[in-house]
């Protein structure tokens, strides 16, 4: 892969919590002083790699290395396997073996290959600096989180079941656009692999990162994804710096709308005429 790419990813959610935060009850994300909502690249990276799992059928190059239960020592023994690195080694392998386990890692999984990880730990396959990078997503305008008490009518216990039935609470916000911003860099693509079906992979993600992702919290059609916009330099320096691109889009409220409710109530304007030489906008949605 020889070009630098930017990226700017657009999508909203509406009754639904985009991004619970573990620390405040579960509330979505919020910045206290704008009241802008928040959405964590982690987040964002969770859908990518949710989604290239169940596409990719556990085929290696597929593979998905931070998944829900997996014990990672026992991912990179299988490395160490392959490339035959002893077990008394484990921990420092000569670095050309540990440069052959760490290759083997990038190979079979496309999150490494993609994002990086640290794999240094009692079992050693080195670290590896991705070549994508996302930033947090930020609402265009402030949110409003909202409140709902709900019942459950069923008990655990027999002997609750003369009790009244159980309060909790739910939380989401009416409507919310979000934006975020990506980076490719292929100087680090030439050395963890990452080529250009990858990159396919990467922006087919993300136009279907919440399309198998519904659950209570996030119901079936609440998040969507409204733009995904793809700056594609014609070198892998790159025509102009990251910032100057992501500011030929603006992103507002159309005219005499007050409370946003839906995606229809933002106008997106892009100046391509301020575009630079060597630098090619692809839409992809």
């Amino acid at each position: 892969m020889n070009n630098r790419y930017d990226f700017l990813f657009l999508f909203d959610a509406q009754d639904a919590n985009p991004n619970g935060d573990p620390d405040a009850g579960n509330l979505p994300r919020i910045d206290v002083e704008s009241g802008q909502g928040l959405v964590t690249d982690v987040c964002l990276k969770r859908k990518i790699r949710n989604f290239v799992a169940m596409t990719g059928g556990g085929q290696d190059g597929k593979r998905i290395y931070f998944t829900d239960g997996s014990v990672l020592n026992e991912l990179q023994q299988e490395a160490h396997n392959a490339v035959g690195i002893p077990e008394k080694d484990s921990k420092s392998p000569k670095e050309g073996k540990k440069d052959e386990a760490t290759k083997w890692m990038c190979k079979t999984y496309y999150d490494i290959r993609t994002f990086g990880a640290v794999m240094s730990t009692e079992i050693n396959c080195g670290q590896v600096r991705g070549p994508v990078q996302l930033s947090f997503a930020r609402s265009i305008d402030p949110i409003v989180s909202s409140e709902h008490a709900i019942t459950r009518s069923s008990v655990t216990n027999k002997k609750d079941a003369e009790k009244e039935r159980t309060m909790g609470r739910k939380f989401t916000i009416p409507y919310g656009l979000y934006k975020a911003q990506g980076f490719v860099n292929p100087f680090l693509a030439a050395q963890t692999g990452f080529n250009d079906e990858d990159l396919e992979l990467l922006f087919t993600s993300l136009e279907n990162a919440f399309q198998f992702d519904q659950s209570a919290a996030r119901p079936a059609g609440s998040m969507n994804p409204r733009a995904l916009l793809v700056f594609k330099h014609d070198n892998a320096l790159g025509a102009a710096p990251s910032h100057k691109l992501f500011d030929l889009v603006t992103v507002a409220k159309k005219p005499g709308v007050e409370v946003p409710r839906s995606f229809s109530d933002y106008e997106v304007k892009i100046d391509k005429s301020a575009i630079p030489q060597g630098v090619t906008l692809i839409r992809r949605i």
